[in-house]
C-alpha cells in the first residue's frame, strides 16, 4: 500500500498527515513538495493536508491550486485513485474544480479549534467502509475559513447522490446544511474540514479519523 502526502509551502499538517497514515494502515508514505511534476507509481491515496498554504494569500488554496504537482494530482484522480483534502486541502479541491461549492469564512468571523462530533452520513464510500454501521465519529476543527457553501442546486444534488458524507451535529463555522464532507461523483475524491490526522489514537481524544484512512487502503 502507498501514498503521497502533497506539501506546500505553509503546509502544517504534512506530517501529521503521514504519521497518521502510517500508524493507521502500515503503508507506506512519500511527501511529495508541490514544485514536483511527478508522483510515486501505483499510489492507492494522495493527500492535501492542512495549513496555510501560500499564506492563504487571495483565497485559501487559491495560489497551491496553481502548484505545478496539482496537474499530476487531477490526473491521477481522473484516473481513479483515491484523493483526500483536509481542511487547507479540502479549499484547494475546490479552487482545483474538483469539488463543488467553496469554503468562506466562518459565519461568526473568527478562528475555530475544537473537538466536533460528526454525523457519517454515507457509509457505502470508499472513505467509510471501515466505520461498519457506526454512524457517529470524533474529529477535531481548525480552521477560520472553514464555512462550506453552495448554491441551493447544487446542495440538492450532493444531497441526492449521496455526495455528503460528514454533516456536523452543530455547526461551528456556518456551514450551508452543517456539511462537513463531500465526495466528487465518481466517488473517489473526499473534502473534510476536520482532521482525521489529528484523530487517530485514543491519546488525541479520538481514534475516528484511523477508520478513514483504514476504509482506502482496504479497498487497494
Amino acid at each position: 500500500m502507498k501514498a503521497a502526502v502533497i506539501v506546500f509551502p505553509g503546509s502544517n499538517c504534512d506530517r501529521d498527515c503521514r504519521t497518521a497514515i502510517e500508524r493507521s494502515t502500515g503503508a507506506a508514505v512519500s511527501m511529495v513538495w508541490h514544485e514536483d511534476t511527478t508522483l510515486p507509481d501505483n499510489l492507492d491515496l494522495i493527500v492535501l493536508p492542512g495549513g496555510f498554504s501560500y499564506g492563504d494569500y487571495l483565497r485559501c488554496g487559491a495560489m497551491a491550486a496553481l502548484s505545478p504537482v496539482v496537474a499530476e494530482v487531477s490526473a491521477q484522480a481522473k484516473r481513479g485513485v483515491a484523493v483526500v483534502g483536509i481542511c487547507n486541502g479540502f479549499q484547494i479541491l475546490c479552487e482545483m474544480g474538483l469539488l463543488p461549492g467553496a469554503l468562506l469564512r466562518n459565519a461568526a468571523l473568527k478562528y475555530v479549534c475544537k473537538s466536533v462530533e460528526l454525523e457519517v452520513t454515507n457509509l457505502q464510500t470508499l472513505f467509510t467502509s471501515a466505520f461498519g454501521d457506526r454512524r457517529d465519529a470524533v474529529m477535531t476543527i481548525g480552521n477560520g475559513e472553514g464555512n462550506y457553501f453552495a448554491d441551493e442546486e447544487t446542495l440538492d444534488r450532493l444531497e441526492g447522490d449521496g455526495q455528503v458524507v460528514f454533516r456536523y451535529k452543530s455547526n461551528p463555522n456556518g456551514s450551508s446544511r452543517k456539511i462537513a464532507g463531500i465526495i466528487n461523483g465518481a466517488g473517489n475524491i473526499l473534502g473534510i474540514m476536520p482532521h482525521p490526522d489529528r484523530a487517530f489514537e485514543t491519546d488525541l481524544g479520538s481514534a475516528d479519523g484511523a477508520l478513514l484512512f483504514q476504509s482506502v487502503m482496504a479497498s487497494a
